[in-house]
Formats: C-alpha cells, sequence, structure tokens
C-alpha cells in the first residue's frame, strides 16, 4: 500500500485546499496520472500516482484542509487493492494471493537488455514542469550511468537529466519543446551488453515514441478545476475559452484570473480572443521567450499588481569605502583569496539597517506578516538568459570576507548556467547593481514576496556642500523600493539613512561599534 500525499507547496505555503478528485476509490490509475488537484492561496498543484495500481481508498475528501506531507488516499498494487482496506484478515488473503502469483519479468529490449525508464528528476520546490531543450543524445548511441542525456529548462535554472543506467538509448519518448514533469518518463535505455543490439535491430523507436504519447485533449473536453470553474462562474465567463498553461492544455486558476482581469479591462463580459501573432517584415525576427525570461515577466507583473509598490532616495558619499578598498584590497586579497569588492559593504550595512527596522526584512502571508530573525540577501546578477537572483545566506553571520566569497562563488554559477533551485529560494532581501551597466537612478522592483530591493547605482564625480564648502565627492544614488502595505514611509526612510551612514562611515560597521 503506498500513501498519497501533500507534496511541497512552494516557499512559505503550509496548507491547501483538496479540490477535486479526477479518480474514485476502485478506479486503475496509471504512474504520473494525475488523481487530484489543491488549491493553496497562490497555485494550483496537480498530485500524480506514483505507481500503477489502483486507488483503494480516498482520506482527504474534496473541500478538506491539508498540511504538507498529510495523506490524501492510499494507492493499491493490482485490481484488488481497492478492497484492501476492509480488514487485517483481507489484507493478509491478499499478501497470500500476491505472494503465489508469478513475478512479471522486466521489460526486455529485441536484443535481450531490460528497459530502463529515464525520468525527469525533482525540479525543486514549487517547480512542477519544465521544457525538454535539448537531447545530447540520439536513440542508439551508447550511454554510461549518470552521463547526461537531456536538457531540461525550467522556470528558474536549467536541469541536466542523467542516464538511469549503462547502456543504449532505445527509445525517446518526447521531443525539444515538450512540457514535462518530476516522475515522468522521457526515455528508455537498454541496458547491459544487449543494448546495442536492441539499438540496431530493425524496430523503430522514433514510430514507437510517437505513439507513446497521450493524445492532446481539445478544448471542449479539457478538465477544469474547482477553482476555475469558480472564477469562471463568477465572472459570466466560459471556462474552456480560458487558455490554458497546466498539463494537457488546462487552466490554472492563475489563468483565469489573468483571463477575468483582461475581460474587465477591455469593458465586456468575455475578453476578446488571444490575437493570432502578426506577421512579421523581411528585417525582423520572431523569437519564443524562454521560459527564465517567460518567469521572470510575470513575476515583475505580479509584483507590481500585487504589493503597493513605493520607492525612496538617498545619496551616499563613496569616498570612505573607495579609501578603504585602496589601502587594503592588496592585502585583503593575500589573505582570503577573494577581492575586496563594493557589494560586500553594501551587504553588510543592509544587515544592520533590517536589524534596526524588520518589517523591511518581513513578508506579507495573508493576513498575516511574518517577521524573518535571518538574513538571506538575495543578489540580482544579469546573465545571457536573463536575470538571475541568487542568495547568500546567513549574512549576518559571515564576515566581510564571507560575503564576498559567497557573492564570487555564486556570480560563477550564474554565468556558468549552473545555478541550483535551491541557490535562489529563500531570499529575505534584494540588492541590485545596476550601476555596473551605468545606471544613473532606478526604482527597482520586488522580489516576491519579499518586502524590500535595494538598487544600487554608478559613482559619479558631483559637486556637494561639505562644511560650508563645495568639493567634488563620488556619490552614489541609492533606491529602496518597498511594499507599503506592511513598511511605513517613515521606516523606509530610516533604513536607506541607516545604510547611508554606515557606508559613509565603514570602519563602525565593520567594527560592529
Amino acid at each position: 500500500m503506498t500513501d498519497i500525499i501533500v507534496p511541497q507547496l512552494g516557499e512559505s505555503v503550509t496548507e491547501a485546499t483538496v479540490g477535486q478528485w479526477l479518480k474514485k476509490a476502485g478506479d486503475s490509475v496509471s504512474k504520473d496520472e494525475v488523481l487530484v488537484e489543491l488549491e493553496t492561496d497562490k497555485v494550483s498543484v496537480e498530485v500524480a500516482a506514483t505507481a500503477d495500481g489502483t486507488l483503494s481508498e480516498i482520506v482527504a475528501k474534496e473541500g478538506d484542509t491539508v498540511e504538507i506531507g498529510a495523506v490524501l488516499g492510499r494507492l493499491g498494487s493490482g485490481n484488488g487493492a481497492a478492497k484492501s482496506a476492509k480488514s487485517d484478515d483481507k489484507k493478509s488473503e491478499e499478501t497470500k494471493e500476491e505472494a503465489a502469483k508469478p513475478k512479471a519479468e522486466p521489460a526486455k529490449a529485441s536484443g535481450g537488455g531490460d528497459l530502463v525508464d529515464v525520468a525527469v528528476p525533482a525540479m525543486g520546490e514549487s517547480v512542477t514542469e519544465g521544457t525538454i531543450g535539448e537531447f545530447l543524445k540520439k536513440v542508439g548511441d551508447s550511454v554510461s550511468k549518470d552521463e547526461t542525456i537531456a536538457e531540461i529548462e525550467t522556470d528558474k535554472v536549467a536541469l541536466e537529466v542523467p542516464a538511469s543506467a549503462d547502456g543504449t538509448i532505445a527509445e525517446i519518448l518526447v521531443s525539444a519543446g515538450d512540457t514535462v514533469s518530476p516522475g515522468s518518463v522521457i526515455a528508455r535505455i537498454s541496458a547491459g551488453a544487449g543494448g546495442a543490439a536492441a539499438a540496431s535491430s530493425g524496430s523503430k523507436p522514433a514510430a514507437a515514441a510517437e505513439s507513446a504519447k497521450p493524445a492532446q485533449s481539445t478544448a471542449d473536453d479539457r478538465p477544469v478545476s474547482p477553482s476555475v470553474r469558480r472564477i469562471s462562474s463568477e465572472a459570466g465567463v466560459d471556462p474552456q475559452n480560458i487558455p490554458g498553461s497546466g498539463r494537457d492544455g488546462r487552466a490554472t486558476k492563475a489563468d483565469a484570473l489573468e483571463f477575468v482581469n483582461k475581460a474587465a479591462q477591455s469593458g465586456g463580459s468575455q475578453p476578446q480572443q488571444s490575437k493570432a501573432p502578426r506577421e512579421i517584415g523581411p528585417r525582423e525576427e520572431r523569437v519564443k521567450m524562454t521560459r527564465l525570461r517567460q518567469t521572470i515577466a510575470r513575476r515583475l507583473k505580479e509584483a507590481q499588481d500585487t504589493a503597493a509598490m513605493l520607492t525612496t532616495f538617498n545619496d551616499v558619499d563613496m569616498s570612505a569605502v573607495m579609501d578603504l578598498r585602496s589601502r587594503y584590497k592588496d592585502v585583503f586579497l593575500e589573505k582570503h583569496g577573494v577581492k575586496l569588492g563594493f557589494m560586500g559593504f553594501f551587504v553588510k550595512a543592509c544587515v544592520n539597517a533590517l536589524k534596526e527596522i524588520p518589517a523591511v526584512n518581513a513578508e506579507i502571508d495573508g493576513s498575516d506578516i511574518i517577521y524573518k530573525n535571518f538574513y538571506d540577501m538575495g543578489i540580482a546578477v544579469g546573465t545571457d538568459k536573463g536575470l538571475v537572483v541568487p542568495v547568500v545566506r546567513d549574512c549576518d553571520e559571515l564576515s566581510l570576507a564571507g560575503v564576498e566569497k559567497a557573492i564570487g562563488e555564486l556570480g560563477k554559477k550564474a554565468r556558468d548556467g549552473s545555478l541550483s533551485i535551491g541557490d535562489m529560494q529563500g531570499g529575505t532581501f534584494t540588492i541590485t547593481n545596476g550601476g555596473v551597466y551605468g545606471s544613473l537612478m532606478s526604482t527597482p522592483i520586488l522580489n516576491p514576496p519579499q518586502s524590500g530591493v535595494l538598487g544600487m547605482h554608478r559613482i559619479e564625480q558631483r559637486p556637494v556642500a561639505i562644511n560650508g564648502k563645495v568639493e567634488i565627492r563620488p556619490m552614489m544614488y541609492l533606491a529602496l523600493s518597498y511594499d507599503h502595505r506592511i513598511v511605513d514611509g517613515k521606516e523606509a526612510v530610516t533604513f536607506l539613512v541607516r545604510v547611508k551612514e554606515a557606508l559613509e562611515d565603514p570602519e563602525r560597521m565593520v567594527l560592529d561599534v
């Protein structure tokens, strides 16, 4: 008997509501087939079967509130599994029957080797699907266990799919551009010595792959989740008209909200159907947005739509920090093996300010405020694929050298494309440096669910009044964008003043006096 449990639902999400069971007790199910839909305050999540078998018991009913790890139902093996929960005697009888049955032989390739599935690995918390980018191997190629055979692009990072055994690629079940979810089978390997023979036989794996793909459901018979049905009913729209971005073209809660909002903005009860792609001219080129770029666009728009975002500005005299760097950069590099940059000073200054103004380090969760007594700083990094925000953990416990080392390591991983999901989750505050690109001033956008982001800019020699005299100083504009729902204007201004004070007297900050 296998428990069907509530999976991880994403950062800061601890419970969900059971939406709709797509199967009933006694139904036979296949591995990776969707059994039940869960609704959170942020997304709808599909829970799939972890193996072939029978849905023997439904524990959590539609409308129940469940926590992460709670049992939703139970999956039994074989058609008799539905009756397995009746009594202990019945369980014993079924166990005996199962033992008496002949064991199924593993699938064989035509050359004699066992066929081993290559499944999509876990993609990280809150990531439920990805897009096949490129297969590095083709049918007939020999592979070694753990050798990368395909790349998958998710909303956040690129993942490599390793071979699950030594052998030969016997089948490829998906194509570049297909959407896949964790656990779904994308290829099969003919394991062992028989692998090469299997690939060289007269079989046509490509044709088999095509036949193995499930037929796409039409828009008219797509399953509709309870959240989509409710939103559609309240707005007076047909749920089948909602373009879906979920599995098999299903509309998600986010799709429904976007569809209804567009209808409201256009002044009609039914929004306009999505426009057909316009024809491009001879000197234009159409390129599909990567999943990372689509996610960046969606999250930035969500931040503007959901937060009461406001920006406050100040400027800082960088003379003291620049003098400190010039005096100690060589000995710092010699001792710690890393260059002394500006970002370490900004991180330490922000940690000190966050300790004094905790609302900037907090987040809103429904009707509650979550105050965080740790300081995991997101450092925005521009890459060829787009903006990513890796996180430096426990910055309050790191020395200046420790912060610089961590930033250097994460920056290298970002440029190499080797950041993991974990590298970019859990930040409490973000720092972005537009100055490296020459920006003089900007209004950075929040990185939800965080309540603050600090924007750095280029250092510029400007005349300023110092003790009644005009002097030329290296000045930088600072910008703090904050969520006004949780951070008051006084707190935001005070935060930025504390950052300014720390940077203009860095010895006190480093000495913690």
